[in-house]
């Protein structure tokens, strides 16, 4: 897959830009991210996404686990490997097992899920597929999280969603792992 846009160069991007997508490169242990980079091409618009997406992960109110599995459920549901991927690597840190991949692929119905899990991965499902919540997700979310909680959820989905389209459109190249030469 050819990127429709080439991530930026240092003189693109700008030395934030930069430095920030090398330290999340060395943090994530590829290369700087190709999303961060691509992204940085249009400077204002990628700080501020930086800033919005960085209150849901890593800064939300949500336990880690928690966003990293309604990522990567989003992530399978749109076939996005590279958020996926990416995200398989950070969801480790947090967790999440090879069991629990299993699982997530399977979907919420797969046992082994606890009541809350299930009630998360629910809420993405319906997001997903109707974009929007029936009264049994609704309620099944409103037994475990609080309503500021249900609106990080919902947010938290409908951006991951909103980013697989980017990443898909823009043919996004995997990043490559840490001290891999590039192609």
């Amino acid at each position: 897959m050819t990127a429709r846009v080439r991530p930026g160069r240092f003189a693109e991007i700008g030395l934030f830009s930069w430095l920030f997508a090398r330290i999340s490169g060395r943090v994530a242990g590829t290369a700087p991210p190709n999303l961060f980079l691509t992204l940085a091409r249009r400077p204002r618009l990628f700080h501020g996404w930086l800033l919005f997406a960085g209150s849901m992960m890593p800064r939300g109110k949500l336990p880690r686990r928690d966003t990293e599995l309604v990522i990567l459920r989003v992530a399978h549901l749109r076939a996005c490997r590279y958020e996926f991927d990416h995200h398989l690597r950070l969801g480790r840190r947090a967790g999440i097992g090879t069991a629990d991949v299993e699982r997530l692929i399977e979907g919420p119905a797969a046992p082994g899920w606890t009541p809350r899990e299930q009630a998360l991965l629910t809420a993405v499902d319906r997001l997903h597929f109707d974009q929007d919540l029936d009264e049994t997700a609704w309620a099944g979310l409103r037994r475990h999280l609080t309503e500021p909680e249900c609106v990080e959820l919902c947010m938290l989905a409908g951006h991951y969603e909103m980013l697989a389209t980017v990443i898909t459109a823009l043919r996004i190249p995997l990043d490559r792992p840490r001290g891999h030469p590039a192609p």
